[in-house]
């Protein structure tokens, strides 16, 4: 059986070292957060501006103004803390985050990644903080499904849309697999409901 997106969201959480310093970026990643162990002594880092970020805000306790990037309402630790917009940024480019995690229409074989811009005429670009977060994060790790709506594979030999960053992506997160990128080979390290023989056949691409 194939992965749904909380299932992803678990493993991404039970593979952040304990102690990290993490961004989770907009969209499905953000359901990391609801996947991590109390005792896990990871901190969440938001580009709005907080460190120790917690899990979605259940119904009645959100509070409109205490929200994560993608404006989903979310819920703060103990030693929370909350800062400029700028400062933020600083310490994504600055090298001070473990871990990102990150959305992607396209991966490389390499690392490269692709994540703002389909490059179709009416497609909305939305850069955000990706870049910042691809090349500043000592890891990346991405979440995503494996194959597109049209059955393309975003998992490709080499990225057809806009860059947000080259050779960055760590490892891999889909309802299918879950993959290494070392910049040299694609590594599987776990399959669900798929062989790695039926992976490759369907991606096209040398798997080890």
């Amino acid at each position: 059986m194939s992965l749904d997106k909380h299932q992803m969201a678990a493993l991404v959480a039970r593979d952040i070292p304990a102690g990290a310093y993490v961004n989770l970026g907009i969209g499905q990643p953000t359901l990391v957060a609801d996947h991590l162990a109390p005792d896990s002594g990871v901190v969440l880092h938001t580009e709005n501006g907080m460190l120790s970020m917690g899990p979605a805000a259940p119904g009645d306790a959100a509070d409109p103004d205490l929200i994560n990037a993608g404006k989903v309402p979310v819920t703060e630790l103990p030693g929370a803390a909350y800062f400029h917009h700028a400062d933020s940024f600083a310490m994504m480019r600055g090298g001070h985050l473990d871990v990102c995690v990150l959305g992607a229409f396209q991966v490389s074989v390499t690392g490269d990644l692709a994540n703002w811009h389909t490059g179709d005429p009416d497609a909305i670009p939305a850069v955000g903080g990706a870049m910042d977060l691809a090349i500043g994060a000592k890891s990346v790790y991405v979440m995503m499904t494996l194959f597109a709506r049209d059955g393309s594979p975003k998992l490709v030999p080499a990225c057809t849309y806009p860059l947000t960053g080259v050779g960055c992506v760590d490892r891999v997160y889909t309802d299918l697999a879950t993959f290494t990128i070392t910049g040299d080979a694609v590594i599987v390290r776990e399959t669900f409901g798929i062989s790695v023989g039926e992976l490759s056949d369907r991606l096209a691409l040398p798997l080890r």
